[in-house]
């Protein structure tokens, strides 16, 4: 009995080590150590002393490549993040980038990058973050984004992309995090985006978009696990609809520095979890409901800047409402 247990133990322990030693020497998959290679050729100084050796996931003597990330698949290890902010990366976006087929993270922001995302993104299709903020990308977004079906968190704030803002975006069912804020966006926001039904926070403020809220919402049922709402100083018209209040997530509501027009209806009060409601520098007109003065949520709301009648108050003491992408990942 005592040897068929020292047999098995044996057994199992080398079993152990050849898990270990599969593990452990497993190769790069080729792919993967040529994309990253030439990449290697063309970023900054930062990464090129720290990106040491031919293989990014580490020969057993080297260590990985700093910001790299990989995981074995198979009989082979992938590369599954991308992490180079802040590291004065410059030129054009690495299109070799999107041959990394195994990628959940890209995450290349604070960086000095320009000219435009290529179509080739939509190769990423295991994606769940793309932070691409502060750089300075230029042109329209590729429709193609719309096929990462696992988009999470997409992170294309402070940089200078210009044109319509694609309805393909209406494809990432996953999809919670949209921050486009600080570009040169036009026309108006795709009304699709109203069906993810994921949603938790959209900041479109500071561009150049037009159109009225009441086209954004339009589709019944929209934006169910919407938080956050940040459309301000753009160029949209008209008035504020009732269905806002079918927003019943909704808790930051900011509107500023528009050309909304008309009066504040009742409904809106009704939206429970709301917290700030920034209304000023539009063209509203009238009073303001008793109800928003009595909502038991309210901290701040923001009138300043319109032709409300003039016994209309504010509420709350008024602070810059200044929040970074990274406040909202909760």
């Amino acid at each position: 009995m005592a040897n068929l247990s020292l047999s098995l133990y044996l057994i199992l322990r080398i079993y152990a080590l050849l898990l270990l030693f599969n593990v452990s020497f497993a190769k790069t998959l080729k792919r993967d150590m040529k994309a990253l290679n030439e990449i290697k050729k063309l970023v900054g100084w930062r990464l090129v002393y720290s990106w040491v050796g031919d293989d990014p996931c580490g020969d057993g003597v080297l260590p990985p490549w700093s910001g790299v990330t990989c995981s074995k698949v198979g009989d082979y290890r992938v590369v599954v993040k991308l992490e180079v902010y802040s590291m004065s990366i410059v030129g054009n976006f690495p299109k070799a980038i999107t041959k990394l087929l195994d990628l959940t993270v890209l995450d290349m922001h604070n960086n000095k990058l320009t000219g435009p995302i290529p179509p080739e993104i939509g190769r990423l299709k295991r994606l769940i973050t793309l932070n691409l903020r502060w750089n300075k990308l230029q042109q329209a977004l590729p429709p193609e984004i719309g096929g990462l079906k696992s988009l999470t968190y997409l992170y294309l704030s402070f940089n200078n992309f210009k044109g319509e803002i694609p309805k393909e975006l209406a494809n990432l069912h996953e999809l919670q995090y949209l921050h486009i804020q600080e570009n040169h966006f036009t026309g108006q926001i795709p009304a699709e985006l109203g069906t993810l039904q994921k949603l938790r926070h959209l900041d479109a403020g500071n561009n150049n978009l037009v159109g009225s809220i009441s086209d954004l919402f339009r589709i019944e049922g929209c934006f169910p696990a919407l938080r956050n709402l940040f459309l301000n100083n753009n160029y949209l018209t008209g008035g504020l609809p009732n269905k806002l209040a079918n927003l019943t997530n909704l808790e930051i509501l900011y509107l500023s520095f528009n050309k909304m027009t008309g009066a504040i209806p009742a409904a809106l009060a009704s939206i429970p979890r709301l917290t700030n409601l920034h209304l000023d520098h539009n063209l509203f007109n009238g009073s303001i409901p008793e109800a928003f003065y009595k909502h038991p949520n309210l901290k701040d709301m923001y009138i300043e800047g319109n032709a409300f009648k003039s016994d209309v108050k504010a509420i709350g003491a008024h602070k810059v409402l200044e929040l970074s992408d990274t406040d909202f990942l909760v």
